[in-house]
């Protein structure tokens, strides 16, 4: 019997990987998985004697020939796994409909034989059980400051948020289709979106830089999701959604509710889908911050393509428990991604103890989230205070658990080269900041600092950083010194009209490669154009700049 259960088991997964494989793309090359379905398809060829276990390459019929039901929420992949049958998946359904009671129709099993209740060991619903569902409903509704109860029908409960990014480009999107996202980003996101959907992300690049309305570095607005958008289609990709972290990871900005209106009407202009990302929310640590949920809005531009998504990982500093949910309003949404769901569940043990986490209130709110945010605080006030002391610049935020930092000063060239080699020089030394280049982000130079850890090691980090920056900085030095050194001799050669070759010398004479360079540094290793803007300078000169402004404009 558990032989035929396992089989049967294998069957649905088999045709739920065949569902997944019709519509991918072989131009990515990303078949790995489905590849290793086939040879287990081919081995099961050596079990006919034993038993009739080859998956059908289609999906079952639905025997009451019920018409597929296409949802205009969905891709074309979407509808298709929405609309996945299978006749021991009704018999499952209508099992977790009217599961067995210990009281009004008792198992054979004895309490004392589980060290847990018995129901936490059978398969649960694939959307989470009832009781985690109902928690994580009360739950949002408490911490986004929802302005109604939000509803446990509109939660799936899977293993983590990565598995959530990973099924929501699947069900939104088809192969080839692309996916706004700001950069930097958090880099594993690709990942997720591309691994199973062949889905890609569509860049929206932010630059330090302010220009025109920008409030700070790398501002996300709304025209600069127009343009990428127009760029996307100019280049033949369909944009399906738009991805938002709020707070934001690697740049721990915070959205104001503004902001993230504009972006979210913007969306609803396009008929984009929106991933909200909101797994840092409880770990804003400046009241200043002043955070706000797409939850908490009274009402949603686009409710039906608004999707948020948290998970234990990072705001409980609990990412092995591997529980991540998903709020929407729309039930299409739901239904698809709870037929992936089946891949991604949550072990019954677990549901138990998160859900328990959940519904303690006092807990949460007395003793962790007020311990947690004043750390948080007083990690990030020393690393940034060391971060000023060796003069480099960072993005002063107050949330999440990083901090973006300027190093571009200790690069020899400014390009992504330089920025590997420092970076391994990092690693080298036994320090683990991740490079710009990582988060896709458009300028070398830029690297994330995690701050969330104890205070002995962070000191540690800091001297081992220190250690390669100085070292870095005293190579740059003595490379300046040759470099002007060179070029004095080469000043001297020119006054007496006359070349001095030395045949012993291997030294090449500098070119205008190495004076760019040199002048490149200077600059950085010096906060001069930061205090003498344009902007600066006419506040401080308001005469000579209204003349100077007249002879430019004519």
């Amino acid at each position: 019997m558990e032989r035929e259960h396992e089989l049967r088991m294998f069957t649905v997964f088999a045709q739920m990987v065949s569902s997944l494989r019709a519509d991918s793309s072989p131009d990515f090359g990303l078949v790995h998985g489905l590849q290793m379905a086939d040879r287990w398809g081919e081995d099961s060829k050596l079990m006919k004697g034993k038993a009739s276990a080859r998956p059908p390459s289609n999906p079952s019929p639905d025997p009451d020939n019920s018409p597929e039901r296409i949802s205009p929420y969905l891709s074309k992949r979407g509808n298709r796994i929405s609309n996945f049958y299978n006749i021991m998946n009704e018999g499952y359904i209508a099992y977790v409909a009217d599961k067995y009671d210990e009281d009004k129709n008792p198992n054979l099993t004895q309490s004392d034989m589980h060290q847990i209740d018995p129901p936490l060991l059978q398969y649960p619903d694939w959307r989470g059980h009832p009781f985690i569902r109902e928690e994580f409903a009360r739950f949002f509704t408490y911490y986004c400051k929802a302005p109604a109860p939000l509803k446990p029908e509109n939660v799936i409960v899977i293993n983590g948020g990565g598995s959530l990014f990973c099924s929501l480009a699947a069900v939104l999107c088809d192969p080839g289709d692309g996916i706004l996202i700001a950069t930097p980003y958090y880099g594993a996101i690709s990942m997720h979106v591309m691994l199973y959907s062949n889905v890609r992300l569509v860049p929206v690049h932010l630059e330090s830089r302010m220009t025109g309305s920008d409030t700070r570095p790398f501002h996300l607005t709304v025209e600069r999701l127009e343009k990428s958008l127009q760029d996307a289609k100019m280049e033949d990709v369909r944009v399906r959604a738009l991805i938002l972290m709020n707070p934001h990871n690697p740049l721990a900005d915070v959205y104001s509710p503004t902001e993230m209106k504009d972006f979210l009407e913007f969306a609803k202009r396009h008929e984009l889908h929106v991933i909200v990302d909101e797994v840092y929310m409880l770990s804003v640590f400046e009241e200043t911050a002043q955070y706000h949920s797409v939850l908490s809005f009274d009402r949603l531009p686009d409710p039906q393509r608004t999707h948020v998504m948290w998970a234990l990982s990072k705001d409980f500093a609990a990412s092995g428990i591997r529980v991540g949910s998903l709020y929407t309003e729309n039930q299409d949404v739901l239904s698809a991604v709870a037929q992936l769901a089946f891949l991604h569940g949550v072990p019954g043990p677990t549901q138990h103890k998160v859900a328990q986490l959940l519904r303690d209130r006092d807990w949460i709110n007395q003793t962790f989230l007020q311990t947690n945010r004043a750390r948080l605080k007083a990690a990030h006030k020393y690393v940034t205070d060391e971060l000023k002391e060796l003069g480099i610049p960072f993005l002063n935020r107050h949330a999440a658990f990083f901090v973006w930092a300027d190093f571009r000063r200790y690069l020899k060239t400014l390009s992504f080269e330089e920025e590997l080699l420092l970076w391994r020089r990092f690693v080298n030394n036994k320090v683990l900041i991740i490079c710009g280049k990582a988060f896709e982000c458009c300028e070398p130079g830029w690297f994330r600092i995690i701050f969330s850890d104890k205070t002995y090691r962070l000191q540690l980090g800091m001297q081992r950083l220190q250690k390669v920056l100085k070292e870095v900085e005293q190579e740059m030095q003595s490379e300046d010194k040759l470099l002007l050194s060179q070029l004095d001799a080469e000043c001297k050669a020119d006054i007496v009209e006359e070349t001095v070759l030395h045949p012993s010398s291997q030294e090449k004479a500098p070119g205008l490669d190495g004076l760019i360079g040199l002048l490149k540094r200077q600059m950085q290793s010096s906060d001069w154009l930061q205090k003498h803007t344009v902007e600066q300078f006419a506040q401080d000169n308001p005469e000579v700049f209204e003349v100077f402004s007249r002879l430019a404009g004519k």
